[in-house]
């Protein structure tokens, strides 16, 4: 094994890590974004914006609901309706102290 990747190497174990990702994510569908924002500070939601923002960095043009349904693995409205349930009042709660830590740390 070699210790040196080319930048073609490198991209291409990239875009295989984010394929295995959304695979992971697609597979445990019972994980909320609620829950990911609260843990890891990103979500599907993140992971489509961010496809999105890539692209406008390089010139392209990426609708936004294409690339959630590449990150979905279908509609998000269809992803929404079977698998998200409304957030419950406690995971509202760790959002928020979440949020308002990630605020203080900012300052």
């Amino acid at each position: 094994m070699t210790d040196k990747l080319t930048t073609t190497q490198e991209t291409e174990l990239e875009a295989a890590v984010l394929r295995r990702l959304l695979r992971h994510f697609d597979e445990n569908k019972d994980v909320q974004n609620i829950e990911l924002m609260t843990l890891a500070g990103f979500c599907r939601n993140c992971l489509s914006k961010w496809f999105v923002e890539a692209a406008k960095e390089r010139g392209l043009a990426v609708d936004p609901d294409k690339a959630r349904e590449k990150v979905y693995g279908m509609p998000y409205s269809e992803w929404k309706e079977r698998y998200q349930p409304p957030a419950t009042e406690e995971q509202l709660a760790r959002f928020a102290a979440a949020e308002k830590a990630k605020a203080a740390k900012a300052k």
